[in-house]
């Protein structure tokens, strides 16, 4: 267990620092916090020009434990973001390989590229408050609910939704990302354990910078 934990916490790494870099690129917002979507989809809920700490959050939609993660500290995640403590970075992934959790976590996936950044969060606060239960075993997300989901939380979006515009170029990103699971919570370079899940422990880590390395 700790050898594939090290594992993952390397690759992580990695992907944490191409996270920063590409914030530096980007320069200072004049907009203060704000939610921008990343070439390669990500979503990056931060005030651009601060110097704060990056938190990546690499989440499957129909993942049990992202959905459980949500609930617990989205909320605190997106506080500290609007405090300007934390750079947080969405990253969508399809982290499973049968059926249906993959069909059902690349729809969600490519539908959430759909909708617009001022949407995005209500958006996904829909995905994992009708993801398909029981895990494993329940077919869902299907294109109609989703298009519906997303006029709900305000998006026009049918046709890009019901047609999967997004669903090849979703699994291109997901597959340059070398995870073993999901959620995944990457605090500048350092993997996060338990305290991902409890949102006092977490916003101690982001704000005093001690995260844990493994």
């Amino acid at each position: 267990m700790m050898k594939r934990l090290m594992v993952v916490a390397l690759a992580c790494a990695a992907i944490a620092v191409l996270g920063v870099l590409s914030f530096a690129g980007s320069g200072a917002s004049s907009e203060g916090v704000k939610l921008a979507r990343q070439d390669d989809g990500s979503m990056i809920l931060a005030d651009l020009g601060s110097e704060a700490p990056v938190l990546d959050v690499y989440e499957d939609f129909d993942c049990p434990i992202c959905k459980e993660m949500h609930s617990k500290v989205d909320a605190t995640i997106q506080r500290l973001a609007r405090e300007g403590k934390v750079k947080v970075v969405y990253h969508t992934v399809t982290i499973f390989q049968q059926e249906p959790m993959r069909s059902n976590s690349i729809r969600a996936a490519s539908a959430a590229r759909c909708v617009p950044e001022e949407n995005w969060l209500a958006f996904r606060d829909a995905l994992y408050a009708m993801q398909p239960a029981p895990h494993g075993e329940a077919s869902g997300f299907t294109v109609e609910e989703l298009a519906q989901a997303a006029r709900k939380a305000g998006a026009s979006v049918d046709s890009c939704v019901t047609s999967q515009s997004y669903a090849k170029s979703h699994l291109a990103e997901t597959a340059k990302i070398p995870l073993e699971g999901t959620p995944t919570v990457v605090l500048d370079g350092r993997m996060l354990g338990n305290e991902a899940l409890d949102p006092a422990a977490l916003e101690r880590v982001i704000t005093e910078g001690n995260g844990i390395r493994v």
